[in-house]
């Protein structure tokens, strides 16, 4: 089993975003599984010009000489990838976008259709699965919204939504009790997801479970507590 998380914050590994996605991966490693985090934001990769030559010309391999070759090697090699990212302006990031927008040479030039969709054919014999992580500044569940509803047509098998995500490296003792029981659901997850393909109804009830109320995370981070 390969677990490889595609991280989309800028932030890298300072981000909030990836103490959810490193605590993710802990799990699956904890199952036996081979787990990778790239930060896309140190990498090197190219807006895709609509070129498709790599559908037409070179089949599977695109145009462009940069980092993306080894990650489309990575991708076409892991189990499961995870797309993580935090909100900006009620979507991904803007280099998880660019990756998602290089993978087209995963695809080939069929069309596809289910439940009103249309779609490219994949070109591999078979797709990783994938898994959803977000996490959110902001309190409420309207943050996602968006990314739901793109992400829809990846057919994830497991979606991770995080709002009042300051709280996951608040040094605050409420801070932190709170997130230590957040990221042992978070942790159990990956196990799970990595050794039998679903998350118990317990874990994904853990997963959503409430950080803070609202009304007290706003006062919170605004440091009016």
């Amino acid at each position: 089993m390969k677990v490889t998380a595609f991280n989309g914050s800028p932030r890298c590994q300072n981000s909030n975003t990836n103490v959810i996605a490193e605590t993710f991966l802990e799990g699956a490693a904890a199952s036996g599984a081979e787990t990778q985090n790239i930060f896309l934001f140190n990498k090197k990769i190219k807006h895709c010009t609509g070129c498709f030559t790599c559908w037409f010309k070179t089949p599977g391999r695109c145009v462009q000489d940069d980092e993306m070759e080894d990650l489309l090697g990575l991708y076409r090699t892991s189990d499961i990838v995870c797309f993580a990212t935090p909100v900006y302006t009620w979507n991904m990031t803007a280099c998880l976008k660019n990756f998602l927008d290089r993978l087209i040479p995963l695809k080939c030039p069929a069309v596809v259709s289910g439940n009103g969709h249309y779609d490219m054919q994949n070109s591999l014999r078979r797709m990783p699965d994938v898994v959803i992580i977000s996490n959110a500044g902001f309190p409420g569940g309207g943050n996602f919204t968006t990314m739901r509803e793109v992400m829809k047509t990846a057919s994830p098998i497991l979606e991770v939504y995080r709002n009042c995500g300051m709280l996951l490296q608040n040094k605050s003792d409420i801070a932190r009790e709170k997130a230590k029981k957040y990221l042992a659901f978070v942790k159990q997850a990956g196990l799970e997801i990595s050794s039998a393909g679903k998350v118990s109804q317990k874990v994904i009830d853990g997963l959503n479970m409430e950080l803070m109320p609202d009304a007290e995370y706003i006062k919170f981070i605004s440091g009016k507590a």
